[in-house]
């Protein structure tokens, strides 16, 4: 049980890592808005890189920050029944949802994008358009980075899961925290 609870740990803790630094995209995502609404509206005048800086920092918090939004269970989920349900009960849909659902579409989408991140690093992929940002295979490798934090999340929501439902007695804190 210590072993698979520090695997647990020390997933949750690089994702917690990972969605703080990511965090502060946003800090970054709101200055590029100010300043392109600034110099679109007051100077008349717009610049390609600044569009595509606010779509990418997007992307990035988006595809970075699911791991961590999924750790804190703040992701959407339709929880008409969930908040009804014990612990047990909670385990159970999570333990499914995760085995079913999200560690085979985040293995999917992380083997599937495989060449279509590879490609772009060996083309030196840049924006198509002229003024636009240069390596743009950095914001492709975001999506299996992404998918991989969000499996290894999985894979943290799975053991816990495990350990409520087959795991000795646990207290009602351990199961909080598990």
């Amino acid at each position: 049980m210590k072993g698979l609870q520090q695997i647990v740990s020390t997933i949750e803790s690089l994702n917690e890592q990972v969605g703080r630094a990511v965090s502060w995209l946003a800090t970054l995502l709101v200055a590029v808005v100010v300043y392109d609404v600034f110099t679109r509206y007051f100077l008349q005048s717009s610049m390609v890189w600044v569009q595509e800086l606010k779509w990418h920092l997007f992307a990035l918090m988006f595809l970075l920050g699911a791991a961590y939004t999924y750790k804190h269970d703040k992701h959407v989920r339709v929880d008409v029944l969930y908040s009804r349900f014990t612990p047990k009960q909670k385990a159970l849909v999570n333990f499914a949802g995760n085995i079913f659902f999200l560690l085979p579409f985040s293995f999917l989408i992380m083997w599937s994008s495989w060449d279509f991140v590879l490609n772009s690093f060996m083309i030196g992929e840049t924006s198509p358009d002229p003024g636009g940002l240069p390596a743009r295979y950095i914001l492709k490798a975001a999506i299996p980075i992404g998918f991989l934090l969000l499996l290894l999340q999985g894979v943290a929501v799975l053991i816990k899961s495990w350990l409520i439902l087959f795991g000795p007695n646990m207290t009602r804190e351990e199961q909080k925290s598990a």
